[in-house]
């Protein structure tokens, strides 16, 4: 049988997840918890597109249709997420997969269709974005003085500064402390905040493939986060601090903790998770001990003319960030979750 491209139905779903598992490339944000929880938190419509041959699943690619008056259709692989694109098992698979949602573009008449790969071998041909890198850090040391020596002296000395103080670190399902940190720190961003229904579907959809941590200063949650755990990888997806306890480094031993953890707790690669260039958080990971990788994502131009930019670094929305980041935290905990879902 030739090669088959199409939607993914109900009764394959088993066997994409254990297709992600198995491919070397696969993520957390092709797994269909994923899908789950996008369904669940936003309405977005899902265009899942699996390529099969002779019954074997040999591709698969997670993807959106979004449609908002901000952005207006969009095709996006995958909102929200670091990482999407598709998945193949050869360059002929991924060539067919490309022309099928390429079609797929045009049958939707979309504004553009968007993939957020994260390996070059994932590219398909289409423009390329280049405004996010990732880092990426092996943990290959699991005593705690000797990845000290390893570190930057900068980062080793924001390091030895926080172990001045009594820090400890637990794993919890209270999004509490969590969301209170995370709301905070959107508004300062003058980013709108998920609904913490978002990040409930996240520990409950993902199992233990996700967890929450908590960074604790004398009992008091200092700085917390959700982390990802697959393919050999800690990926620390969300995280936030207190702005008040800054001058005891939150942040700085929460990183060196989880590396520390990953090491010995058989996870070889510790993820720090994408940066826009030139911010203070990609200055903040350049620090460590990370590999640093232009994420290829690509950009499939269709009744839009240019390249599309909805970053909060775009100059368009420099007004409404500024007036985001003044507005009362009660306004922002209301009314972000209604305008989060229009920047996926």
């Amino acid at each position: 049988m030739a090669l088959e491209v199409r939607t993914l139905t109900p009764a394959e779903e088993p066997l994409w997840d254990a297709f992600v598992d198995a491919h070397p490339q696969g993520s957390p944000f092709h797994l269909l918890a994923w899908k789950k929880t996008l369904e669940g938190a936003f309405g977005y419509q899902p265009e899942y597109v699996v390529a099969i041959d002779s019954g074997k699943l040999r591709g698969v690619l997670p993807l959106f249709l979004i449609r908002n008056p901000i952005m207006g259709r969009v095709l996006l692989s995958s909102p929200f997420a670091m990482y999407g694109g598709i998945l193949a098992d050869s360059a002929e698979t991924l060539a067919a997969i490309s022309a099928h949602v390429a079609h797929l573009a045009k049958r939707f008449d979309v504004q553009y269709l968007e993939l957020r790969n994260r390996f070059p071998e994932q590219c398909t041909g289409f423009d390329r974005i280049e405004r996010y890198v990732d880092f990426v850090q092996p943990t290959t040391i699991t005593g705690e003085e000797q990845l000290l020596e390893a570190l930057p002296k900068k980062t080793r000395n924001m390091v030895r500064k926080t172990m001045k103080h009594a820090y400890s670190s637990r794993i919890t399902q209270d999004l509490g402390a969590f969301y209170r940190l995370m709301t905070h720190s959107y508004r300062r961003l003058g980013t709108p905040i998920f609904p913490r229904s978002y990040f409930a579907g996240l520990l409950r959809n993902f199992g233990p493939i996700a967890d929450l941590r908590e960074i604790l200063l004398d009992g008091k949650v200092a700085a917390a986060s959700i982390n990802f755990l697959y393919h050999g990888e800690m990926h620390t997806f969300y995280a936030a601090s207190d702005q008040n306890l800054l001058h005891a480094a939150p942040n700085n031993y929460m990183y060196f903790d989880y590396l520390l953890w990953a090491a010995r707790n058989g996870f070889p690669r510790f993820d720090f998770g994408r940066s826009k260039l030139d911010t203070g958080t990609y200055e903040f990971k350049r620090h460590w001990l990370t590999e640093m990788s232009e994420l290829p994502y690509e950009i499939l131009l269709v009744k839009r003319k240019d390249l599309p930019n909805f970053s909060p670094k775009n100059p368009k929305f420099e007004l409404a960030l500024k007036i985001w980041q003044r507005m009362p935290l009660v306004v922002t905990r209301l009314l972000g979750p209604r305008l989060i879902r229009l920047f996926p």
